[in-house]
């Protein structure tokens, strides 16, 4: 280390330690020390100006000294009254310069008029005017470079070696917003803004620059930049896409603020904002609903929804109170779950203004006195069959159950739905019944012939399903996990590196549901457009570099953050999930949902099925009987192809 290294080392230290001991004062004391320095800036502006009014260094004292003494009680009790000693210097800022220029006018009036108007001997009147401004200058410089002594000294000790600096993508008014609530966010720096815009490029807002979109690499490198800032509220899924796209390859971490709708003031603060999530990296919008279609299944109607308290279901209950039934029946095997939504749509129906009866039920589909119970007492309409067993390892560890709850559930609302009447009967499916390798998707196959032979032969009552992929926040999902692991070191573990998934957001997956029923003639397998499928690896690794963070690999990045390890495909589990058996899907009139015509076992044997479940006490009869009813199902395709890799 060089004697000059060293020597600004052991200054740095010093000047920190003096600054760290300021810092603690306690507050009082800290505005006495501040009141003396200006007093002692005031007298100084007094001294430089009479040099700059007489032109020279020497002159006598006796003058200087005695417009000083004039000049500190004047300002003293002014800059009081005017709040500038209750600031906090570490926020000081353009309006902190403001209301000193404020408090300084003030003070530069009375001095006026007794040395500029009434001419006190020896003293030039000038004098009265150049120094308020020197003193203003002064004061400005002292306060704006102590708030950056204290945030790049001493904060950066205090938040973990580092404050973190960052940069703005939106300088519009969510992005304004934004800039003026992280002055109180003493760990946040704002380094910059980024923009679309060409005409704002080279621009200062707040006396912090505006780059251009197409300067992003320039900006970070040069800025040193350790977080952006999304705040485009209302942009699409797409343009957020290609932003974070653009992101990835710098070693930044991503925050982004919500649509304006979640926004619930309307104004935008530092705790609105959000890690990425997994909509923004799909970059599809979602399209607005058809309002008919979303009317005519639940108006006015009394509406039955099973497994009300799981993803899919609570979500369906809220968008079926927003449009409003007269009653809601909640049929949910969780008490929790059920207490928690009941409680939810209650304060949504208040809030709304809306007098919907809601009937909370806690029971199981496949129990057939409470399925007739419900039918018998509350008669409903429209019926959406959400409950099921859907997570695949558990299903494919406990196989009896699994089909039991989902074969038996939708057999018994069918059986109820032609005994009481009900005018819509939907059924929501999953993508993993199309060529099932594990119980969970075959067990839902099963249930798709159900309603597909039930409509066949129905004379009244419309029957149909709905098939969809993974919905993003469901329970099981990846999303969390990899976030979870993520925030603790690592490492990600995948099943398998070219493991793919469809993804769509709950509440989307909700409103096309819903539609989807508003269409049906009869008999329908609906299949929601889901977009591209998403690679796991590919997501696991996105969601590293949008943390701020290298993902680790012994050959290629040996000093990366987070390791990405493949754990091995789990029972039953599929590489690539498909949503049509056939491969000519038909167009609806809703550019989100398609139309599929596919065959199905024949009533008999169906009705024949149910009954070896009912009475089957065995997993392998179970699945034998599984196995005979949909015959595409192959229990160990994909792990015997990942194995053969």
């Amino acid at each position: 280390m060089s004697f000059i290294e060293a020597t600004r080392k052991s200054w740095r230290k010093r000047i920190k330690d003096a600054t760290v001991s300021l810092v603690r004062i306690p507050r009082m004391q800290k505005s006495l020390m501040v009141f003396a320095a200006d007093v002692t800036l005031c007298i100084l502006a007094t001294f430089v100006a009479f040099s700059l009014r007489v032109g020279a260094l020497s002159f006598p004292v006796s003058e200087p000294l005695f417009f000083a003494a004039v000049a500190v009680p004047l300002f003293a009790p002014i800059f009081y009254l005017s709040g500038v000693y209750s600031t906090i210097f570490r926020f000081a800022g353009a309006r902190t310069i403001f209301n000193l220029g404020k408090a300084t006018f003030a003070y530069s009036l009375p001095l006026m008029i007794v040395f500029l108007f009434r001419q006190v001997p020896d003293i030039p009147r000038t004098v009265a005017v150049i120094q308020p401004i020197l003193f203003f200058c002064l004061m400005a410089t002292a306060r704006v470079g102590i708030r950056y002594l204290v945030t790049d000294v001493v904060l950066a000790d205090h938040f973990g070696g580092g404050i973190q600096r960052v940069m703005i993508f939106g300088a519009g008014a969510a992005g304004q917003q934004l800039a003026l609530a992280m002055r109180h966010e003493p760990n946040l720096m704002l380094v910059g803004f980024i923009d679309d815009d060409k005409r704002l490029r080279g621009q200062r807002l707040n006396e912090t620059r505006i780059f251009h979109s197409s300067e992003l690499s320039k900006a970070i490198e040069k800025r040193r930049v350790d977080r952006v800032m999304l705040a485009l509220p209302n942009a699409s899924r797409k343009r957020r896409a290609q932003i974070i796209e653009q992101l990835r390859p710098y070693k930044v971490s991503v925050l982004t603020l919500p649509a304006v709708s979640e926004i619930v003031d309307g104004t935008v603060s530092v705790n609105d904002l959000k890690e990425i999530q997994i909509e923004d990296l799909l970059g599809r919008d979602t399209v607005p609903p058809n309002e008919i279609l979303l009317g005519k299944t639940i108006v006015g109607k009394t509406v039955l929804v099973t497994g009300a308290g799981g993803s899919i279901g609570s979500e369906l209950c809220r968008q079926i109170v927003q449009i409003g039934p007269k009653t809601l029946v909640l049929l949910e095997i969780s008490e929790f779950a059920l207490y928690s939504i009941e409680m939810e749509l209650a304060a949504l129906a208040a809030e709304l203004g809306r007098e919907i009866e809601i009937v909370p039920v806690l029971g199981s589909a496949a129990d057939r006195e409470t399925v007739d119970s419900v039918f018998r007492l509350w008669q409903p309409q429209t019926v959406y069959h959400a409950a099921a067993y859907k997570h695949v390892p558990l299903v494919e560890a406990n196989p009896l159950e699994g089909i039991r709850n989902n074969v038996l559930g939708t057999a018994r609302l069918l059986a109820a739905v032609e005994q009481f009447g009900a005018a819509d009967f939907i059924l929501i499916s999953t993508d993993k019944a199309v060529r099932p390798t594990n119980v969970m998707g075959a067990s839902k196959r099963a249930a798709e012939q159900l309603v597909q032979s039930r409509a066949s032969e129905a004379r009244e009552g419309r029957y149909s399903m709905v098939r969809f992929g993974n919905v993003l926040g469901s329970s099981g999902s990846v999303v969390p996990l990899f976030r979870q692991q993520i925030e603790a070191g690592g490492p990600v573990t995948l099943t398998h590196k070219d493991v793919n998934r469809y993804f769509m957001t709950i509440p989307e997956a909700a409103l096309l549901v819903i539609q989807a029923g508003g269409m049906a003639r009869g008999g329908e397998v609906f299949v929601l457009d889901m977009g591209k499928p998403v690679r796991i690896g590919d997501l696991a690794q996105t969601m590293i570099e949008l943390s701020g963070l290298t993902v680790y690999d012994e050959h290629e990045n040996p000093d990366g953050d987070i390791e990405i390890t493949e754990v091995g495909l789990r029972p039953g589990e599929k590489l690539y999930e498909e949503l049509l058996i056939g491969s000519k899907p038909e167009k609806t009139d809703h550019k989100r949902i398609m139309k599929a015509s596919e065959a199905f076992a024949d009533r008999a044997s169906l009705d024949q099925f149910v009954t070896t479940i009912e009475r089957c006490t065995s997993n392998d009869e179970a699945i034998g009987a599984l196995m005979k009813i949909v015959p595409e199902f192959d229990h160990d395709r994909d792990v015997k192809a990942a194995r053969a890799e």
